[in-house]
């Protein structure tokens, strides 16, 4: 069985002008360090595993057998922010273990996990300890010898420090503090993420060098690699592309981010992780409307099956959130009625009812993301990505392009509201209100895409659509939470109880949504500002 152990550390390497590594400092000068005790030296052995063409590595991810030392086994690295991971243990085996496996399997889809290196390091052990013998960080001196396993690979060596807070410690001023002794006696921070990064980096055949830095001369920004794209890109084989400035290059910029965070959620989705359901729904969502508005610049003929695919996957991930948050609505209403008017079991029918949607759909998460068709989803984007379906707008000036991506979208969510707005107030409304949602969405995704090109403007028509899509976010829960308390006032009558307390919520739903509609038109009416508009046209002019 797996087990999670978060890591707060820094490292740092000896420069290499010095012929004998500098003496450590005196670490008892950083405040809250009473006492550095020495606990002796262990000799760990660790292979790491990859695929061929290392999109672990790629993807700042690191999967290791490790034998010596207290916590041999296996351990996978998962990149939470700078300076963070968590570790995943699993015992020790022969082959890498099924629960790690699982939460890279988005990166290694049909690959296979290889042996890419192996780490031999000899560990000197201190603790640094509060002036109550509170242990506060661990420090470590490895003297380091790496051994590449694959085809051509060769061997180095190097000696780093680690500095790791105790476990339950979180202040990171004890790491400040070590780093700027560290630092004035000629110890600086490690270029490297991990071990196994400039492993794979110094051992690599000089080929395998030779392309990487052929990688870092053309770099162009984005995420993954130097040049902007990911492991999976590199294992597509990339297609030539769009100059920088261009729509195409700023859209594809967009596009592989959003799909970076989509494979990068997938792990903390397995690890049923707070908010990562949301995080990666919202990226889905995300990379639809991108396809939608900037359908001058990438093909909507290979783009539309990509966002059916991605609707689906949103819709499958999102079953149990959708469930949770209707249940927090009606727990905080029902908190807010009196006792008096509280009558029959609500608490109890809520609770059973809440139960009963949510019976499997752990289950149903992980057989999606473990499922044939998601794997192809993630086959597919990196598939376009690789040779993106480029349409001539792809060549112009991307703030031109982008500017009238936005203002389209703003002008689509115009139609949509004036639409709901002509309707009587009932379920037609209620539906058109929900397109428009939709539509406020989309055109805030769109803005938010354009915010590093357009900059002032499209940050100011981001926030504005922004709480357009939230004032009909709350009318649509209103809806939602509507039907389900009808529902729960038929069950209640049925059982024999009283349907009392569930109508008055319907009824401050109702009220509810009527305010919504009510405020709806000065809401707008402040993203929908002609001054807005032109200085957007002005921007990407």
């Amino acid at each position: 069985m797996a087990d999670t152990k978060r890591e707060i550390e820094r490292k740092f390497e000896f420069p290499a002008s010095h012929g004998d590594r500098p003496r450590l400092p005196e670490l008892t000068r950083v405040p809250g360090i009473a006492g550095v005790v020495d606990q002796g030296v262990v000799d760990l052995d660790a292979v790491y595993y990859d695929t061929p063409d290392l999109r672990l590595d790629a993807g700042s991810l690191t999967l290791r057998r490790r034998t010596g030392g207290a916590d041999a086994g296996w351990h996978l690295k998962l990149p939470v922010s700078e300076g963070v991971r968590d570790e995943v243990r699993a015992p020790l085996c022969d082959e890498p273990p099924p629960e790690l496996t699982a939460l890279v399997r988005a990166r290694v889809r049909a690959g296979r996990l290889v042996p890419v290196v192996r780490l031999l390091s000899s560990r000197e052990v201190r603790h640094l300890l509060a002036d109550d013998g509170t242990l506060l960080a661990e420090l470590s001196i490895d003297t380091v010898r790496a051994e590449g396993l694959t085809e051509g690979a060769s061997s180095t060596a190097w000696t780093e420090i680690e500095v790791e807070l105790a476990d339950g410690v979180h202040d990171e001023s004890i790491l400040d503090g070590v780093e700027k002794q560290l630092r004035k006696a000629g110890i600086r921070p490690s270029t490297s993420a991990s071990k196994v990064a400039r492993a794979l980096r110094e051992t690599a055949p000089p080929q395998a060098r030779e392309d990487s830095r052929a990688r870092a001369d053309g770099a162009s920004g984005g995420t993954g690699d130097a040049s902007g794209a990911s492991g999976e890109d590199r294992a597509c084989g990339r297609a030539a592309e769009p100059a920088d400035g261009t729509a195409g290059a700023e859209v594809l910029r967009y596009l592989r981010r959003q799909r970076d965070v989509l494979v990068a959620h997938d792990p903390a989705v397995r690890r049923d992780l707070p908010d990562a359901v949301h995080r990666m729904r919202v990226a889905t969502r995300r990379l639809r409307s991108a396809f939608r508005s900037y359908a001058k610049v990438v093909d909507r003929a290979v783009t539309d099956p990509l966002g059916d695919e991605l609707k689906w996957l949103a819709g499958e991930l999102g079953a149990d959130r959708d469930r949770e948050v209707l249940t927090q609505r009606l727990r905080a209403h029902l908190k807010a009625v009196p006792r008096t008017l509280r009558l029959g079991p609500v608490r109890a029918r809520l609770r059973v009812w809440s139960a009963a949607r949510s019976a499997g759909t752990r289950r149903r998460t992980l057989a999606v993301l473990d499922g044939e068709r998601y794997l192809a989803l993630l086959d597919a984007l990196d598939a376009l990505l690789a040779a993106p379906p480029l349409r001539p707008a792809a060549a112009r000036p991307a703030a031109e392009v982008l500017a009238k991506a936005v203002l389209k979208d703003h002008r689509r969510l115009a139609g949509r509201i004036d639409t709901a707005l002509a309707l009587a107030p009932g379920r037609r409304r209620d539906i058109a209100l929900h397109e428009a949602r939709k539509a406020a969405k989309r055109a805030r995704y769109a803005a938010e895409a354009a915010k590093p090109l357009l900059g002032g403007p499209a940050k100011k028509a981001a926030r504005r659509v922004k709480a357009v899509q939230g004032l009909l976010g709350d009318h649509q829960d209103s809806v939602v939470a509507r039907e389900t308390l009808r529902l729960l006032a038929a069950q209640a009558h049925a059982a024999g109880e009283s349907a009392f307390t569930w109508g008055l919520l319907y009824g401050r739903e109702e009220a509810a949504a009527a305010l919504a509609e009510r405020e709806l038109p000065a809401v707008w009416a402040r993203a929908a500002k002609p001054k807005l508009r032109r200085r957007l046209r002005a921007a990407g002019s």
